[in-house]
């Protein structure tokens, strides 16, 4: 079953819910907030978007910018920037899904269209 980390302020994460929902597709729906991916799921999805570390990272956030990660990030290494992501569901970039087959960050519509 497909598990989706959202946040239930984001308009994002309810648009892709509603997606989900209205396409019957099964789905188990966590709090990013209080329960963060953890590494393992990290570390996965950063190979699914070629290892490009900032892609996982919700650059628009509050977090990210009052910590100034834009300016860190550059510098820290990839256990040290999927940690904060592990410690800090805000930093996540969400909607973040894992999958049987791999993970989605963001929401696409063309290609969550795969899931129904």
């Amino acid at each position: 079953m497909l598990r989706a980390y959202t946040y239930s302020g984001c308009g994002t994460c309810k648009k892709a819910v509603r997606f989900l929902r209205d396409r019957g597709v099964a789905f188990e729906e966590v709090a990013i907030r209080e329960h963060p991916p953890t590494t393992t799921e990290l570390k996965g999805a950063l190979k699914s978007v070629n290892g490009e570390i900032r892609r996982l990272f919700n650059t628009s956030g509050r977090d990210y910018k009052e910590m100034e990660l834009s300016k860190k990030l550059p510098s820290l290494t990839e256990d040290e920037a999927i940690a904060l992501l592990a410690g800090n569901g805000n930093l996540v970039k969400r909607p973040f899904v894992v999958l049987d087959a791999g993970y989605l960050v963001g929401f696409n519509e063309a290609t969550w269209s795969n899931l129904a």
